[in-house]
């Protein structure tokens, strides 16, 4: 998704170091960190609520086809043995 590479992850590691001060780094990184799992964890569960709704969308389209070509087959099969 972002395209971050080792130096700027570098540059952003020393930003913090100097914005919190070695004392504080730990507990702000212990804290980023649990915001970033919480953000994952929600982003992951809103896909797979997106996901699980589509295939439910499939699935319903697809019974819905079924339903049709089987009802299409009980009407054609009368006027098959008519004619």
């Amino acid at each position: 998704m972002f395209d971050i590479g080792f130096w700027e992850l570098c540059l952003i590691c020393v930003v913090a170091l100097l914005i919190f001060g070695p004392e504080r780094l730990p507990g702000v990184a212990r804290s980023v960190g649990l915001w970033v799992g919480r953000a994952r964890r929600m982003f992951n569960s809103v896909k797979q609520e997106i996901d699980q709704e589509l295939r439910l969308q499939e699935a319903q389209e697809a019974i819905k086809k079924s339903q049709e070509l089987s009802l299409h087959d009980i009407v054609e099969e009368p006027e098959k043995k008519r004619t």
